[in-house]
């Protein structure tokens, strides 16, 4: 089932200049990446803020910086910032999570902002997704003509995270207190994907609101 909240505002399709951004939210495990990359399929072009944080930690100066800041235990084997060891020290700090944004954020978003420059010139762009965990936190929000919530129950959450090997119960709970709560993202968005039940429903539920955005654009 997916629900509607709010005026949507739309935009057209599939034409030069500015494109339909729709932002997902969504808790952690809820199926954020997944609705992303169903949207993908239909022609839309996604922004992975977790992507492009990962690629800025092995730029040389954000990886020396990071590393002047919390110190070598969050090198791997490798000599590379293992992201376990530094999501475990930031979500357990409040201002070590706020020094780490200080570092990364800005420069997400930078790279977030380019990339939309460079699909609105693309004519077969159809809309742009933002996968991006903090997208209400950083306010951008305001950036997105329309706003998805992935609704997903805890208990499932917390399965598909673990089977995943990402997090257990303790460290959700953890990042998800430093967040804005889901009950708040959800009263914000125009319309909520029911992911409780399995991928073929999920698919049809992005589909169904794609469509309606091709049929009001």
């Amino acid at each position: 089932m997916t629900g509607s909240r709010g005026t949507i505002k739309l935009l057209a399709v599939g034409r030069t200049g500015k494109k339909p951004i729709i932002g997902i939210l969504g808790g952690v495990g809820s199926g954020k990446s997944t609705v992303a990359a169903e949207f993908a399929k239909l022609g839309c072009k996604t922004i992975d803020a977790d992507k492009i944080a990962h690629e800025l930690l092995e730029r040389k100066a954000v990886k020396e910086r990071i590393i002047s800041v919390f110190g070598e235990d969050i090198l791997g084997p490798a000599g590379k910032i293992d992201h376990k060891k530094l999501a475990d020290i930031v979500f357990a700090d409040a201002d070590k999570l706020s020094s780490l944004n200080d570092i990364v954020h800005r420069l997400v978003l930078a790279r977030a902002e380019q990339l939309i420059n460079q699909y609105n010139r693309q004519n077969q762009v159809k809309a742009i997704v933002l996968d991006i965990p903090l997208l209400v936190e950083v306010s951008w929000e305001k950036r997105c003509d329309k706003l998805i919530f992935v609704d997903c129950k805890r208990q499932i959450r917390l399965r598909r995270a673990k089977q995943r090997g990402f997090f257990d119960e303790n460290q959700i709970k953890i990042r998800e207190n430093f967040q804005i709560s889901l009950d708040n993202k959800a009263s914000i968005t125009d319309n909520i994907i029911d992911n409780n039940s399995g991928f073929s429903a999920l698919a049809r539920q992005v589909v169904e609101i794609f469509s309606h955005i091709v049929d009001n654009g």
